[in-house]
């Protein structure tokens, strides 16, 4: 979305929003650099959802990884694919007391099993909510206010972001 297709705000002011559409991440350090572009949206990253599509290897991990390191995780941050659910404080954060929850749904069998995470409960104003596999908690997760999908193509990848709620939420905000 560029910042002209982006509504005004009520001042007329277009509201600060990841603008970003398609970019390559052929590289790691590229991938880096896109997480680090996302960790400069901290301020608006606080409360929401992000959904992550891709095929496995396309690099759902490598960014939440990524993205976790930009905002201030220094610990490992592993794949949550066989617990479902990791959880992060980052100590570094630029928005202190913000919460990360990672989710890997990828051997989730069925969505209900969401449930038993209590995940409804640990979401919050200072959560941000990052799921790949999404599709496999439809019905059971909130609705994403932006999602990245990720794609590969022979030595190619790239990340299309879509802010779907993004603007919409700026906006009500100012």
């Amino acid at each position: 979305m560029t910042a002209a297709e982006q509504p005004a705000t009520a001042a007329g002011q277009t509201p600060a929003v990841v603008d970003i559409s398609t970019v390559d991440i052929s590289t790691l350090a590229a991938t880096a650099r896109l997480a680090q572009t996302l960790a400069q949206q901290a301020s608006w990253l606080r409360g929401k959802v992000v959904y992550l599509y891709g095929d496995l290897g396309a690099g759902k991990t490598t960014l939440v990884r990524f993205l976790l390191q930009a905002l201030g995780e220094t610990g490992k941050v592993k794949s949550p694919t066989y617990g479902l659910m990791e959880c992060y404080q980052p100590a570094n954060c630029p928005q202190p007391g913000m919460k990360i929850l990672h989710l890997d749904l990828y051997r989730l069998q069925d969505p209900e099993e969401l449930e038993y995470l209590g995940l409804r409960d640990l979401l919050d104003a200072d959560t941000l909510l990052l799921v790949e596999w999404p599709q496999r908690g439809a019905g059971v997760l909130p609705a994403p206010d932006a999602t990245i999908r990720l794609s590969q193509a022979a030595d190619q990848r790239s990340a299309e972001i879509h802010p779907q709620a993004l603007a919409a939420a700026a906006s009500a905000r100012t």
